[in-house]
């Protein structure tokens, strides 16, 4: 009588992917607690005869050569981009979608990342050629009473409900579409493996083949990842090393705007953005972000500043705020919204330290008005403004605009892109900038602009107020 072998199986660590032959409470390669779970390793012959019969990913696909090439035979051909019908998403993707591209899409459930790709789908089916819109998520009627909202008309868009990878990929290979959707890929499995959809396995294995099926075909793919409590995508981060483009969608749902932010592209600017306002009708394309994000701002009040910020090669105009009171509780806090948190208590240290602002005792509230995150060091100048203005009681003066770095002596250091910056805030109707020194040629200044350079706190404070 034979025995039956029994499946090997592995503790896969579902924040890292490392692999452990017992169950371990913590991850010895992240660290993560409670992160392993139990998966099967498929042999070979059952992963052969799995796949028989099914997709067969091609050796090699457009571009690719059977032997190397030395570096000076290579010749260089220009990418044909594809326009998604959606303005910021082009501007984000760096111009459209390039043939045989993977850009994995992220964000907050319910933030709209389905909507944007129905969108982008929609137009793709209208201007270019067949779509394949595969979900995992969602039946054919769910999407349908979407794009019936969105405005879909009667093209060759095509919906298919599935969660097995390699039935997606046998219709990609019969449809030959022009553009393939995949919501999500937390939600699809393959054939090949035996752990469950989600898991590291799953995910990395379902990649490896988009990525193959995308390049073979050249079929531009998007897919659709979730992401943890901490914001970042779910799944192994070789997830986000096999894609060409990874793209976050921000935004907070009590607002109307939505925010993309590149933060990997093979084919264009990362920490590009684009902005997008939610309707009724779908998202629709933002082209003057910066008048959106000062559209409410209140005019001479204390604790409010205008930071000239740049966000991959765009401008953007946005409001600081801040709000320093007497601590009731004898224990001062520290709260920052769209800026990061140690930055805050660094420029309060330096304050008090290189300029005699002492609020040690005091609650500190900063916040980027619209929901908008700013991590570059030039908010810090518009922060310490937005500070000191709150602490003293006294509104910055009407019409300006400021940018730069603080250092821990208290010295202002000059931001990238300053002509941007300068210019945005001229188009807008702002008449005084305040930045650091020799940020600009003269022969660069904008007519009407004033430029106030500061190269101290100190200096800044006294070029502050009227």
């Amino acid at each position: 009588m034979a025995v039956t072998k029994a499946p090997k199986t592995v503790y896969a660590c579902q924040q890292c992917g490392a692999q452990s032959p017992k169950w371990l409470g913590r991850c010895a390669e992240c660290g993560a607690w409670n992160s392993l779970v139990e998966e099967r390793v498929a042999t070979p012959s059952a992963a052969a005869a799995a796949t028989e019969g099914r997709y067969a990913t091609p050796a090699l696909g457009p571009g690719r050569s059977a032997t190397a090439q030395r570096y000076a035979d290579v010749s260089l051909a220009a990418v044909d981009r594809i326009g998604t019908g959606l303005s910021e998403l082009d501007r984000v993707l760096g111009g459209g979608v390039v043939p045989g591209s993977l850009v994995l899409l992220g964000g907050e459930p319910g933030i709209g990342k389905s909507t944007l790709l129905l969108q982008a789908a929609a137009h793709f089916a209208k201007a270019v050629g067949p779509v394949l819109y595969a979900s995992g998520e969602e039946s054919e009627p769910q999407i349908k009473a979407r794009g019936e909202r969105l405005g879909v008309g009667d093209d060759p868009l095509y919906l298919f409900a599935e969660t097995c990878l390699e039935r997606v990929l046998d219709e990609a290979v019969r449809l030959k579409p022009a553009l393939l959707i995949l919501d999500s890929i937390q939600t699809v499995f393959s054939t090949k493996l035996q752990s469950a959809p989600g898991s590291v396995a799953q995910v990395r294995e379902a990649a490896t083949q988009l990525l193959f099926a995308a390049k073979g075909q050249h079929v531009p793919t998007f897919i659709i990842g979730h992401v943890t409590k901490d914001g970042a995508l779910a799944g192994p981060k070789v997830l986000e090393h096999v894609v060409d483009t990874v793209l976050y969608f921000e935004g907070e749902r009590h607002h109307a705007h939505r925010v993309v932010r590149a933060v990997k592209n093979r084919f264009g600017a990362a920490s590009e953005v684009g902005v997008f306002e939610m309707t009724g009708v779908g998202l629709k394309p933002v082209p003057n972000p910066s008048a959106l994000f000062l559209a409410e701002r209140p005019a001479r009040v204390a604790g409010s500043a205008v930071l000239c910020a740049v966000e991959g090669s765009r401008p953007l105009l946005v409001e600081v705020q801040a709000l320093v009171s007497t601590s009731t509780y004898g224990y001062a806090k520290r709260t920052a919204n769209g800026l990061d948190s140690n930055r805050l208590s660094l420029l309060l240290a330096v304050l008090e330290k290189r300029a005699g602002l002492v609020m040690s005792g005091d609650d500190v509230f900063a916040n980027v008005a619209g929901g908008l995150s700013v991590d570059e060091p030039a908010v810090d100048l518009a922060v310490v403004a937005a500070l000191a203005s709150s602490l003293r009681n006294k509104p910055v003066r009407p019409m300006t605009a400021l940018f730069g770095e603080v250092g821990l002596a208290g010295e202002v250091r000059r931001a990238t892109h300053a002509s941007l910056r300068v210019r945005e805030a001229a188009r807008l109707g702002f008449t005084r900038v305040i930045l650091p020194p020799d940020s600009l040629d003269p022969a660069d200044i904008p007519a009407g602009v004033t430029l106030v350079p500061v190269a101290s706190v100190g200096e800044l404070l006294d070029a502050l107020y009227e």
